[in-house]
């Protein structure tokens, strides 16, 4: 033995190192003094030793003294917790095991959490997961594992494990599902690729986020992605629809339009679920939304140029279930004909909104729910009165309209621009017209009234369900039922109604049943020729299709377009008396049908006589059991004729004189 190998033992005796240490001296890579320092450094800066060492003597610490290092440190920490160490190169840990375990038992978070990794699962009796951790005796973390493993009948066996194993396997799972993740990715553009190979006749571009971009310019490089939603924003333009619903599922992104009031699926299959987040994404950068904000419902706005016009859709995200829903309601100005005649096809009904209209001061109200046409109607009013020496100003939101000659104002409620700001505003800039686009709180209905109360002829709307429903309504809100009988002029209700295929409509004639479902009597109708709409299923459209035998009009669908049914309820002294007296609504409506109101179901009812529609329609919009009984109560109060021998009576007799039988009792 040299005499500098008895030196270096010496100097180890003396220091009274750790076994390790006592091996680094003995192997000549570190002297006594360096040995020390790094003790003393480790301890400070809470660094591994190793990596104090390497940087002090500047070189690399050899592998047989590296598995040294490690092997004593895992003996330590066995002691240290009392329980078994695990050193993942010698028990040959397979990531396989690992990352299915954090994918479907303990998740990555929570690994991260405590520092810990699970290693395997075990079968035997109690089966049990083997989980590494730094720190074993953590109990926090020992009470969330058991929380997610009892339940499964799983118990939970500890091992320790160094931190340095620890980030190894953690960033080892990192890196194949990152990698996971970008194969799916790929994967996701082929499939959207294929599911856009069946849209190819829609042609079109990229559309820049920027206003007024074009929509109908092809670009084959497109984005998958960006190229989809715009393909779903073109089909929609091309087929008419009023409403996109862009709907996650549990399994796939399901795309419905809104056609005539009805919604049906345009695309044979479902899109594949793992676009739902991109096609969500790109829905909201493209309608400048925060894309970051996935919990509280957003409103934005998108426009476009198609076909050489300009198209707005309005833009709302919900938050749900499996991802945001995203519905797109398409404002087209140039696809609505404006025109109370255009849209009113009963000369009487008709006659009396046009009296309304022309009048100098008052309040006019239009009741419907929402998509029922009520907007159109309201503009098609000041067409009528848009003229030089009239000054029509509008509030809403939003503007959905553009009418040469308005001043339109669009609604802003974070500049506390709102309804009820707007409209005292118009006050002070002498208006003849002014519309509101919605009155739905106290504030804005008081004002309107006032303002029709003080010489200005106001135009509003109301979401309710009937013409004489509008009484109750602005008497929840607060209004006085003396301001409203002193300024309302009439409320007009309305629906739309889909209209027959001309084309491929069928005749029939119904039975006495299915007249007086609908408070029809045969007899007094005679011989009636109605029409029925030749509707298809998706199954047989798919067949109809493939062998040409689609209606060139409406594709099978049955009905093509739609058309209005309204119910205008003009203000007479009655009314008024019985406003002033905050009448029920029931009372209202009687008195409004005995004066001459036709009905929402009376009126549909016509349209059915004339071909326009069918009775399904008239069950599916308009036919309501409390519409039909107060209808039938209003024309027995008006019948002069005995319900038994038919003899005319001249007076409202109690019984009847001939026949002695007692008149109908409500």
């Amino acid at each position: 033995m040299t005499n500098s190998s008895s030196q270096r033992r010496a100097l180890v005796v003396q220091n009274n190192f750790s076994p390790f240490g006592n091996k680094l001296v003995q192997s000549g890579y570190v002297n006594n003094a360096q040995m020390q320092q790094a003790l003393i450094e480790s301890r400070k800066s809470g660094r591994a030793l190793i990596d104090v060492l390497e940087s002090i003597t500047g070189q690399q610490l050899p592998p047989d003294l590296l598995r040294q290092y490690k092997k004593q440190q895992l003996f330590e920490l066995k002691i240290l917790y009392g329980v078994e160490s695990l050193d993942p190169e010698i028990s040959q840990i397979t990531s396989t095991q690992v990352s299915e375990l954090i994918d479907t038992l303990i998740p990555i978070d929570l690994c991260r959490r405590y520092s810990l990794v699970p290693l395997s699962k075990s079968d035997n009796q109690p089966p049990f997961v083997l989980v590494a951790m730094v720190d074993p005796d953590n109990l926090q973390a020992q009470d969330d594992l058991n929380r997610r493993l009892r339940p499964q009948g799983l118990a939970l066996q500890r091992l320790v494990i160094t931190v340095e194993d620890y980030r190894r396997l953690i960033n080892q799972y990192l890196d194949e599902k990152e990698k996971r993740e970008k194969q799916l990715d790929d994967q996701s553009k082929v499939d959207v690729n294929k599911d856009l190979e069946g849209l190819g006749y829609l042609d079109l571009q990229d559309a820049p986020d920027e206003d007024d971009a074009n929509l109908d310019v092809s670009d084959a490089e497109a984005a998958p992605v960006i190229a989809l939603v715009n393909k779903i924003m073109i089909k929609a333009l091309q087929e008419g629809v009023s409403d996109i619903h862009i709907e996650p599922q549990e399994e796939f992104l399901r795309v419905r339009f809104r056609k005539d009031g009805v919604l049906r699926e345009p695309f044979a299959e479902p899109f594949p679920k793992k676009i739902i987040p991109a096609v969500t994404a790109r829905f909201k950068i493209i309608a400048q939304l925060d894309i970051a904000e996935r919990r509280s419902p957003q409103d934005g706005r998108i426009r476009r140029i198609y076909d050489g016009r300009k198209v707005d859709f309005r833009v709302n995200t919900l938050p749900s279930r499996y991802g945001e829903k995203v519905v797109l309601r398409i404002l087209d100005n140039s696809a609505t004909q404006l025109g109370l005649d255009k849209l009113i096809t009963d000369p009487e009904s008709l006659q009396i909104v046009q009296e309304m209209v022309r009048r100098p001061f008052g309040l006019i109200l239009v009741t419907g729910p929402t998509g029922s046409g009520k907007t159109t109607t309201l503009y098609s009013a000041l067409a009528e009165r848009n003229d030089p020496g009239v000054n029509i100003s509008t509030a809403e939101d939003p503007i959905e309209y553009s009418l040469p000659g308005l001043t339109q104002v669009q609604v802003i409620r974070e500049k506390g621009l709102d309804f009820a700001a707007i409209l005292r505003a118009f006050l002070r800039q002498d208006p003849d017209v002014i519309l509101v686009g919605e009155t739905r709180d106290r504030e804005t209905a008081k004002t309107a009234i006032e303002a029709a109360l003080t010489g200005h002829l106001v135009l509003t709307t109301l979401h309710t369900n009937d013409a004489a429903g509008a009484i109750a309504r602005l008497d929840e809100m607060g209004v006085e039922p003396f301001m409203v009988s002193g300024a309302l002029l009439g409320v007009v209700a309305q629906r739309l109604m889909r209209r027959v295929c001309s084309e491929c409509c069928e005749a029939y004639t119904p039975t006495r049943e299915e007249l007086a479902r609908f408070g029809l009597s045969a007899s007094s109708e005679g011989e009636l020729t109605l029409y029925k709409a030749t509707t298809l299923q998706p199954n047989e459209m798919q067949e109809a299709r493939s062998q040409n035998r689609l209606c060139p009009k409406c594709g099978g669908a049955g009905y093509k377009g739609r058309c209005g049914v309204y119910e205008v309820m003009r203000v007479t002294e009655r009314l008024q008396n019985l406003i002033t007296q905050g009448a029920p609504t029931e009372s209202i409506k009687e008195v409004a049908v005995e004066e001459g109101m036709q009905t929402l179901l009376a009126y549909s009812l016509n349209l059915v006589r004339t071909g326009q529609t069918t009775l399904e329609e008239v069950e599916r919009v308009t036919f309501t059991d409390t519409g039909l009984e107060s209808e039938l109560r209003a024309k027995r109060k008006t019948s002069l004729s005995c319900r038994v021998c038919s003899a005319d009576l001249k007076q409202e007799w109690i019984d009847c004189p001939y026949c002695m039988t007692p008149r109908f009792q409500d």
